[in-house]
C-alpha cells in the first residue's frame, strides 16, 4: 500500500467519516487516495475555515475532528483553527502535507516548518518520516487527541513517504487514555465542605461537556439543592431554564450571578479553570469563599486560585459521591432566587431599531429540540449567551479562550455535517462574517441548511464599546459602515436571503428561519450605539458592574 492509502487505512480504523480540507501540491497523494476511500471530504474554500468546520464538528459529537492542507500557506492558515481548538479543549487531528524529505530544510517552494509553527498550540506534532511507522503515528496521534484533557494533534506527511510503499499495516484505532479516578480523601474533604455550607455555589465550565459529566452535573444539584453559575462554556451543561441557574457569570454575566458568586461562602468549581474573562479581577474574585475544584485536568487545579479542597479526577465519579444536602441552606437559596427573579433581562427596549437581545430571546424561544446555535466573537456572542436558553452544552458553540472571528459560519458547516437533521443557526455581526464570508460558497455546494443570523451595527460593536467607556471615546478603525449589501452578497453565492430593518418583521423572519428547508441569511439591522450590559470592567470585582445607566 502507498502512504496515502495507509492513511486512508488509519483514518477509518479511528471512524472517521467526514473531513475538511483543501488540496495542493504536497497533499495531493493524499487527495488521490481520498477517491475510493469511504471517506467524505468537505471543499472549504480557506483552510482556517477547515479548521473551524473540524472543530463544530468535533464539539457537536464528542468525536475527533479531522482537517487537511497542503504543505506551507495551506499549513499556515490552519494554525487560528488549531489555537482556537487548543485553547478551548477541543480534540482534532490536522493532516498536512510537506516536502519531500530530501527537499526539507533547503527553502523548497511552499516549505515550512509547521511542526516548529504549530507547536505551542497543539497537544503534540509529527513528522513521519518512514512509511512504515504511519499508522502507528495517526492511531496514536487520535489517541492523545482525545485522551485526557482533549485537544488538536498535527500530523506533517512528507509527499515522499505519502507516495512510499510498505506492506499493509496493523491500524488499532479506537484507543485513549481514560482520565484518573479522584482519590477518596479528597472526595471525603469535600462532602465534608459541602455539608458544613451555608451559601454554597457551583461554577459550571466547560470540562462537564468534555466529561460528558451533564446528567451527573443535573443529579447533584438536584440532591444537594444547590444554585448554579456556569461559564461561557458550561452554558447548557444544565439546562438554561432550570430553577437553580443563575446564568452565566463574568464580564458579561447576569447580576444574579456575579453577585451570588461574590457572596458565596463555597465556591465549587465543576471543570472550570477560573479564565479572566470570569473571575474579573481575581484576588476579588469569591472573596469569602473556600473553594473545591473538580476537574478532570491536574494542571488546572489551583493553578489561579489556591483550592481549599483540590479534586483533580473523573468528574463523573466526584459528582456521583458528592450528594450531600448541606446544612440550612433555604435563606440561601431564597436570596438567590429573588435575586434572580429581580434582576432578569428585560425586552422593552424603546427605539426604532431591532432590539437584539429581544430578536435572539425570541429565535431561542421558537427553537426546536435538536437546534445548534454557534457564534462568532463580538457583542453578538455576549447577546446569544445571555438571551439564548440552551438544554445541552453541545448545542452552543461559542469561541472562548481565544475569541477567533470568522468561526461561527464555518464551526455551523461541521455541525450540520455531523448532525444533517438539526437546525444550525450561525448568529455572525458584520464583522466577524467577513472573516469567512467565502464559507457561502460551501453552503452552496454541498446545499446545507444552515441558517444565518446576521446582527448587523455597521461597526465592530465590542471594540467601539469598550473605545466609548475606556478610552474617552476616540473610536479609531470601528466603522463599518460602508459594508457591502449582505442580502445581495448572500444571493450572489445562490444563497437565499432577507432583511429585517424594522420590529414588525421579526416575527416573520424567525417563523421563516424554522420553516425553511434549505440555506438562508437574515440580515437584522440593530442600533450602531448599542451595547452590551452588563459589564465588569477591567481591574474591578464581580459586583463591580456596569450598567447603561450607570456607564
Amino acid at each position: 500500500m502507498k502512504g496515502a492509502d495507509i492513511l486512508m487505512k488509519a483514518l477509518v480504523s479511528e471512524g472517521v467519516d467526514t473531513v475538511f480540507g483543501y488540496p495542493g501540491g504536497a497533499i495531493m497523494p493524499v487527495y488521490d487516495a481520498l477517491v475510493h476511500a469511504p471517506i467524505k471530504h468537505v471543499l472549504t474554500r480557506h483552510e482556517q475555515a477547515a479548521a473551524h468546520a473540524a472543530e463544530g464538528y468535533a464539539r457537536v459529537t464528542g468525536r475527533v475532528g479531522v482537517c487537511l492542507a497542503t504543505s506551507g500557506p495551506g499549513a499556515t492558515n490552519l494554525i487560528t483553527g488549531l489555537a482556537n481548538a487548543f485553547l478551548d479543549s477541543v480534540p482534532m487531528v490536522a493532516i498536512t502535507g510537506q516536502v519531500a524529505r530530501p527537499l526539507m530544510g533547503t527553502d523548497a517552494f511552499q516549505e515550512v516548518d509547521i511542526f516548529g509553527i504549530s507547536m505551542p498550540v497543539v497537544k503534540h506534532s509529527y513528522i513521519v518520516e518512514s512509511v512504515d511507522e504511519l499508522a502507528a503515528v495517526v492511531n496514536e496521534a487520535f489517541k492523545i487527541a482525545r485522551s485526557g484533557r482533549p485537544g488538536p494533534v498535527l500530523i506533517d506527511l512528507p509527499k515522499d513517504i505519502a507516495l512510499a510503499e510498505c506492506e499493509t499495516p496493523d491500524c488499532r484505532g479506537g484507543q485513549f487514555d481514560a482520565v484518573p479516578r479522584p482519590e477518596a480523601r479528597q472526595l471525603n474533604q469535600a462532602r465534608d465542605m459541602i455539608a458544613a455550607s451555608r451559601k454554597p455555589l457551583v461554577y459550571a465550565g466547560g470540562g462537564i461537556r468534555i466529561a460528558g459529566a451533564e446528567q451527573e452535573l443535573l443529579a447533584f444539584v438536584e440532591a444537594t439543592g444547590i444554585p448554579v453559575v456556569t461559564t461561557l462554556h458550561g452554558i447548557g451543561a444544565i439546562a438554561s431554564g432550570h430553577p437553580l441557574n443563575l446564568g452565566m457569570l463574568g464580564m458579561h454575566g447576569t447580576r444574579a450571578a456575579n453577585l451570588s458568586v461574590q457572596e458565596c461562602d463555597l465556591l465549587i468549581a465543576v471543570g472550570a479553570r477560573f479564565d479572566d474573562r470570569v473571575t474579573g479581577k481575581l484576588d476579588e474574585f469569591a472573596p469569602h469563599a473556600r473553594v473545591v475544584h473538580l476537574d478532570g485536568d491536574p494542571g488546572e487545579v489551583s493553578k489561579l486560585r489556591k483550592a481549599d479542597c483540590p479534586v483533580p479526577g473523573e468528574i463523573k465519579t466526584s459528582l456521583n459521591f458528592l450528594h450531600v444536602r448541606p446544612g440550612d441552606i433555604e435563606p440561601w437559596i431564597a436570596v438567590t432566587m429573588k435575586r434572580k427573579a429581580e434582576l432578569a433581562f428585560t425586552y422593552d427596549a424603546p427605539g426604532e431599531f431591532v432590539y437584539a437581545p429581544a430578536f435572539l430571546k425570541k429565535l431561542s424561544d421558537a427553537r426546536t429540540p435538536d437546534t445548534v446555535i454557534t457564534c462568532d466573537v463580538g457583542q453578538h456572542q455576549m447577546w446569544v449567551a445571555q438571551h439564548c436558553s440552551f438544554d445541552s452544552p453541545r448545542s452552543h458553540m461559542s469561541s472562548g479562550g481565544l475569541g477567533t472571528m470568522g468561526f461561527g459560519l464555518p464551526a455551523a458547516i461541521g455541525c450540520q455535517f455531523a448532525r444533517p437533521d438539526a437546525t444550525v443557526i450561525a448568529v455572525s455581526g458584520d464583522g466577524s462574517f467577513m472573516m469567512n464570508v467565502q464559507e457561502l460558497a460551501t453552503l452552496k455546494r454541498y446545499d446545507l441548511p444552515v441558517k444565518i443570523v446576521l446582527l448587523d451595527n455597521k461597526s465592530l460593536g465590542m471594540v467601539r464599546q469598550w473605545q466609548k467607556l475606556f478610552f474617552e471615546e476616540r473610536y479609531s478603525e470601528v466603522d463599518l459602515s460602508d459594508n457591502p449589501d449582505f442580502v445581495s452578497v448572500a444571493r450572489a453565492f445562490g444563497i437565499e436571503a432577507m432583511a429585517v430593518e424594522s420590529r414588525d418583521q421579526v416575527d416573520e423572519a424567525i417563523e421563516r428561519i424554522y420553516r425553511s428547508e434549505g440555506p438562508l441569511l437574515v440580515h437584522v439591522l440593530i442600533d450602531p450605539r448599542a451595547n452590551v450590559w452588563p459589564l465588569v470592567p477591567p481591574g474591578r470585582n464581580n459586583s463591580q458592574m456596569l450598567e447603561e445607566s450607570t456607564a
